[in-house]
């Protein structure tokens, strides 16, 4: 069961530090993961990292396009390294607060107003719901997953649109491409869209990136994945759900292994 809901359904004002808490659900990257390691997944669960700046920089943009999250706090000091800015940091952070450094508060404000002069970008953001979180059991196996969709539009009479809010280097669709497959979005569509349907919302729902380079002019595209890479990104879940299940039910999270492993170089260093 999860440790933060005994039903299935979606929940509204669900704290972030609480959803993200969850031992016993799986979510969309939790499942990447897991399939990337089980071992360093499981441990994870209990050894959550630090937050980082850019971590903190990421958030930010969320808390200003979604309208919700945490509060910014702007601190008047370019570098952080004295102990004296790090208490201050941390003192912030304690608080559920969001630090930033002067230029990344006024960059990130900076996003938001660029990305309401984009039409459909700011179509999508302009009437909805952030940061529902969503629970339910998974038909083959029995186990627990979640997903928290960065925004869901308010639907008129055509499907339900998923959005989630990228910042990124690059917004060029032309590079989404790899950036997609590199960091699992072509996983997070289908997760969300099969999550979103077990919950009744719609029997085919679109899900959309919506991406926006960190610098300026902080240009921003809309980017949907085709279905040949959505389709593969279910059959990678597939695993990934069953492979918990497994780990679950034997409680055993497999590293890579006791054995020498005998490797080659990659194919282009023999060209």
């Amino acid at each position: 069961m999860s440790d933060i809901v005994d039903a299935e359904g979606l929940y509204a004002d669900i704290p972030d530090h609480v959803y993200h808490s969850d031992k016993n659900s799986l979510s969309s990257s939790g499942a990447r993961a897991l399939l990337a390691s089980p071992a360093r997944y499981r441990y994870r669960l209990d050894h959550p990292p630090e937050p980082k700046d850019h971590f903190d920089f990421g958030h930010a943009a969320h808390s200003l396009i979604l309208g919700v999250g945490a509060e910014l706090v702007r601190i008047d000091a370019d570098e952080w390294r004295t102990k004296a800015i790090k208490d201050v940091v941390a003192a912030v952070r304690a608080e559920g607060k969001v630090p930033l450094k002067p230029a990344d508060y006024d960059t990130v404000h900076a996003m938001a107003d660029q990305l309401c002069t984009h039409p459909i970008a700011a179509m999508l953001f302009r009437d909805g719901q952030a940061e529902l979180s969503g629970f339910w059991r998974d038909d083959h196996t029995g186990m627990w997953l979640r997903v928290r969709p960065d925004w869901l539009p308010t639907q008129g009479s055509g499907r339900q649109i998923i959005v989630d809010y990228k910042t990124t280097t690059s917004a060029d669709p032309k590079h989404f491409a790899k950036a997609a497959y590199d960091y699992g979005y072509h996983q997070q569509a289908p997760w969300y869209i099969d999550g979103l349907t077990a919950l009744g919302l719609g029997d085919d729902p679109a899900f959309v990136f919506v991406a926006q380079e960190k610098t300026a002019p902080y240009l921003v595209s809309v980017i949907e994945l085709d279905d040949d890479a959505v389709a593969l990104g279910r059959q990678r879940n597939r695993e990934a759900i069953d492979l918990y299940a497994h780990c679950q039910a034997t409680d055993t999270w497999p590293d890579y292994g006791q054995d020498v492993h005998r490797v080659s170089l990659p194919a282009y260093a023999f060209k």
